[in-house]
């Protein structure tokens, strides 16, 4: 029995040098690839190799008293190799997407022992951002709140409603950079928790939902259109009385400027019963006390013309 699991062990461990083990990291932060020794024996050399170039990074060599790190052909790993002189563990920091890969470590102790980690880099999740969804606003919504939880730029995750512990609604996207958003409607009355979560296979990000705050009851419908007809139709009616006042008081103003402006004289008509004159008379003209008289012409045929 015992030399059974001594096998299974042995076996074990060399699947896992052929399939590796994976690792998965945030960008940005910091990683640690172990060698799962205690402490490095002396004649033992350590290398670590990126890549399927096999390009060496970081190596030990105790035999030699060596310890030395590359920062691989492309200079990527430049100031972000760190190596452990006790374990022989490899320590990646600050790390970026082009740092993603598999990493093979080679013991040479007795024997030579290899082990295999493949690396997969993360976008750093935002934080869902909730939004009162205003344009679900009907009669038939006067009582509950309609809000809408996004994320932009995401991929490879999860995104959810929760209720306390339990999921409510969930939506998921694979290795597109897209946007998301979730909605959820609750009673503006609701003293239950809700809260937004974006999560991927390493980390999460949660947003509570404060119904009180975020949350503001829709106006009646009937009610706001009612006051909107009598605010404008009072605006209307006000409009019209003030221009018709205006050119009511210019009409009146014009009537009396022209009346006080004017001398009116009236002249008083007087008719004159002249005698008829002898024919063949000339027309005379006199200025008598500053007036003009004007005598009788005598026409022919017995005509007299005034």
């Amino acid at each position: 029995m015992f030399h059974m699991f001594v096998l299974f062990c042995l076996c074990w461990r060399r699947l896992s040098g052929v399939f590796g083990e994976s690792v998965s990291v945030t960008e940005g932060d910091s990683v640690t690839l172990k060698t799962g020794l205690a402490e490095i024996h002396e004649d033992v050399d350590i290398v670590w190799k990126y890549g399927a170039e096999k390009s060496l990074i970081p190596q030990i060599s105790r035999s030699g008293g060596i310890v030395s790190t590359y920062d691989c052909p492309d200079g990527r790993f430049r100031d972000r190799l760190k190596l452990d002189n006790q374990t022989g563990s490899l320590t990646i920091i600050n790390i970026r997407f082009d740092h993603a890969g598999v990493y093979k470590l080679d013991i040479n102790e007795i024997k030579l022992t290899s082990k295999t980690f493949r690396l997969s880099v993360h976008a750093r999740l935002p934080v869902p951002v909730l939004i009162f969804n205003s344009s679900q606003c009907s009669s038939s919504s006067q009582y509950n709140c309609s809000v809408l939880c996004s994320v932009v730029n995401v991929s490879a995750v999860s995104l959810s409603w929760y209720k306390g512990n339990s999921v409510l609604s969930s939506i998921s996207v694979s290795d597109l950079s897209i946007s998301l958003s979730l909605p959820l409607e609750v009673e503006y009355q609701d003293r239950n928790t809700y809260s937004c979560v974006i999560n991927n296979t390493i980390s999460n990000q949660t947003t509570h939902l404060d119904i009180t705050q975020l949350c503001q009851p829709c106006l009646d419908p009937p009610e706001s259109s009612n006051l909107i007809v009598f605010v404008s139709s009072s605006a209307a009616v006000a409009l019209l009385l003030i221009v018709f006042g205006v050119v009511i008081f210019r009409i009146c103003r014009k009537q009396r400027k022209s009346v006080q402006g004017e001398d009116i004289t009236y002249i008083e008509t007087v008719f004159h019963k002249r005698k008829a004159q002898t024919s063949k008379m000339k027309a005379e003209q006199s200025v008598v006390e500053g007036r003009v008289v004007y005598a009788p012409l005598a026409m022919n045929k017995g005509l007299t013309v005034f």
